[in-house]
């Protein structure tokens, strides 16, 4: 989706997110177009003071930059460029450069290992519709999270940081969506259930045992139903037990895993009373990733 690099920035990230007919699903656009203006002038202050605490910044900046630097580093076939969704660089300047480098056959690997219209299709339909000519073969990824390399990355990271003497309970932590999103098709919670399924079952072949494992949504906004449990919900479950979170939504870290995950909701876990919090990091730029891509984009 994008990060902010500062305060116009983020005011930028959610203007254009807010205007999505994937996120805002009105189909007149001046009246999404008002909406998102309400919404991004009710929340900037409140969501820039979340901003400060991580440095000013998003990290996905800087990760998906290395990400793309080892890229072009370790997958001889193919050039790798970034395209962002709501900040830049958008589409339209990458298909610049695209043709700048005399390349017509591009292949998208949108940073989602699960499927949302409100993520992949999103991504796709912005970076297609921005092809100012004929002349490209296009073809994408729609959802990689059944490949087992990619798994492999997961549960590698989950184990680096588990003490071998305690009991854990982990909870996988995917950013909620909007139940009439789900009601209208998207297969984003069904994929969401059956990925954490294939990395139960990976972890119990590793001989990894967990007092618990579990599913729960975080960054609902708004009056809407979303996808339940809530995370905070399922904090509340485990007092005087030690949680460890991974964020199994995202690829690179960002606001939502610096911020909301390592700070916010730890505060929440200290208030319910739980003895030790930990959040995993995403793949981001780590070989192991670089390795689960090449095999991703290979079959």
């Amino acid at each position: 989706m994008g990060g902010a690099r500062n305060k116009e920035e983020l005011k930028m990230f959610k203007t254009n997110m807010y205007n999505d007919e994937n996120i805002i699903n009105i189909n007149i656009d001046f009246i999404r177009s008002i909406i998102a203006n309400f919404i991004v002038k009710k929340r900037l202050d409140s969501a820039w003071e979340n901003y400060e605490k991580i440095g000013n910044a998003s990290p996905i900046n800087p990760l998906t930059e290395k990400l793309v630097d080892k890229c072009n580093e370790k997958i001889e076939e193919f050039k790798t460029y970034q395209a962002m969704r709501y900040t830049p660089p958008f589409a339209n300047d990458v298909l610049e450069q695209i043709k700048k480098d005399g390349i017509n056959e591009i292949l998208l690997f949108p940073l989602y290992a699960q499927f949302s219209t409100t993520t992949t299709k999103s991504s796709v339909q912005d970076f297609i519709g921005n092809i100012p000519y004929e002349g490209f073969t296009v073809k994408y990824i729609e959802e990689f999270y059944k490949n087992d390399k990619f798994n492999d990355c997961i549960v590698n990271e989950v184990i680096r940081n588990i003490d071998d003497k305690k009991e854990y309970n982990l909870i996988f932590s995917a950013h909620g969506l909007p139940q009439k999103i789900v009601k209208k098709g998207d297969p984003y919670e069904e994929q969401m259930n059956e990925h954490v399924e294939i990395l139960s079952k990976k972890l119990d072949e590793k001989g990894i045992k967990f007092k618990s494992i579990n599913l729960a949504y975080q960054s609902k906004v708004g009056p809407l139903k979303w996808l339940e449990p809530s995370l905070e919900d399922m904090l509340k479950n485990f007092k005087d037990e030690n949680v460890i979170i991974y964020p199994i939504s995202f690829i690179v870290d960002n606001s939502e895993t610096d911020f909301e995950l390592d700070i916010e909701y730890r505060e929440i876990a200290h208030k319910l009373g739980i003895s030790e919090y930990k959040v995993c990091r995403c793949v981001n730029d780590s070989d192991e990733f670089i390795e689960a891509i090449k095999d991703i984009i290979k079959n």
